[in-house]
């Protein structure tokens, strides 16, 4: 199985001197395609700086980091930005709707950004798939927080990205709307072949994955296939200990 993105050796400092902290230390790991891989470790680990580096919002101090043949340390700011927006999905704990446009238009939004045709048929595919056919014409104030996020979820598919990554996604949801939008990010990888790296603190999200990473002072502690809640928890519990 072929690695969708691939980090070597990437360490990421912030700040110099004696002030310098480094949130990331020599990281090398690979994310297979068509998997649902989950990233997890305690407050101040480097979770989001592995999620930022992996997928091209933040550049590390050193390694490399490829998404497919593309290594991203030989882009500038504007290619970047153009392979973000064609090629990477994105679904954060904030919903990061536009207010006055429909479903539809927020779905759409990356298309019409890049100048690139809709695809009704691909439209209507993943507006089926998130259950929001009902809700194509309304506005965000009019959905639910688990209808916004399954905008969110579909915005993320429109462009056929490679990889969608997740911060937190189900972090601003009740028990019962996260389990349907955790369902709904399996069913992408299981019946569209997408892959999804997804940074969270919960163990029952992470338990959707195929595999979990557990980050501990900015190095992969530790990896685990087949995961569910309670080994998640009680490794979560060890790499905790090892952070006070």
């Amino acid at each position: 199985m072929d690695d969708v993105v691939a980090m070597d050796a990437v360490s990421k400092v912030y700040g110099k001197g004696r002030s310098a902290v480094a949130a990331l230390r020599e990281v090398t790991i690979g994310l297979p395609r068509g998997r649902f891989t989950a990233v997890m470790g305690p407050s101040g680990s480097g979770k989001s700086t592995f999620l930022h580096c992996a997928a091209g919002l933040d550049t590390p101090t050193s390694g490399s980091v490829r998404l497919g043949d593309t290594e991203l340390s030989r882009l500038n700011e504007t290619r970047l930005t153009e392979l973000r927006r064609r090629r990477v999905g994105f679904v954060f704990q904030a919903f990061n709707l536009v207010p006055s446009l429909t479903v539809e238009q927020n779905i759409t939004l990356p298309l019409r950004l890049s100048r690139t045709r809709v695809d009704r048929a691909r439209l209507r595919e993943i507006v089926e798939r998130v259950g929001l056919a009902e809700r194509i014409g309304h506005r965000p104030a009019q959905l639910s927080g688990g209808q916004q996020q399954r905008v969110a979820i579909a915005r993320a598919l429109v462009t056929r990205p490679e990889v969608v990554f997740g911060d937190e996604p189900t972090g601003a949801l009740d028990t019962m709307t996260a389990r349907e939008v955790l369902s709904l990010l399996r069913e992408t990888v299981d019946g569209m072949g997408q892959t999804v790296v997804m940074v969270t603190h919960d163990p029952v999200a992470a338990s959707y994955a195929d595999t979990v990473l557990f980050l501990a002072d900015g190095r992969i502690a530790d990896a685990m296939d087949a995961p569910t809640s309670e080994k998640v928890a009680a490794r979560m519990t060890r790499l905790g200990a090892w952070n006070r």
